[in-house]
């Protein structure tokens, strides 16, 4: 039997996040996305740097993989894996990124070690996403 792409996401946000370059925080994230035209899985890391501002977290590493790969399109749901003890949400600066390609009912599953930790529609986390401004 073919495992569901849900396992599927976990089990590659789970191996994305081994790669993680965390040398300040120490803190390692990864993150998975599938993408709804092909069903395909795009995983990230997150890769910190000095200049954190030039930080990028595992979310928007993800969609990056997956946008490189398949061109702009819509994504059926997000995994994010950590090991934390506490639940670990995607930071705003990921959301208002996942906001382009997630539709608002897009099921976000936050991993804590193998446990469920919580899951949220993506309109939950992101209820009022900046989008293009009328007239520009």
């Amino acid at each position: 039997m073919k495992p569901s792409k849900h396992y599927e996401a976990l089990q590659a946000a789970k191996s994305a996040r081994e790669h993680a370059y965390v040398p300040y925080s120490h803190f390692k994230v990864g993150a998975a996305v599938v993408t709804e035209a092909a069903g395909e899985v795009y995983a990230g890391c997150n890769v910190e740097n000095a200049s954190f501002g030039a930080t990028i977290c595992a979310e928007r590493n993800a969609v990056l993989q997956a946008v490189a790969k398949e061109g702009a399109g819509r994504f059926s749901q997000l995994v994010v894996y950590t090991e934390s003890s506490s639940t670990v949400a995607p930071c705003a600066m990921c959301l208002q990124v996942l906001s382009e390609f997630c539709p608002p009912e897009m099921p976000v599953y936050l991993y804590s070690g193998d446990t469920l930790a919580a899951q949220y529609r993506f309109d939950q986390l992101l209820p009022h996403p900046f989008s293009e401004v009328p007239g520009m």
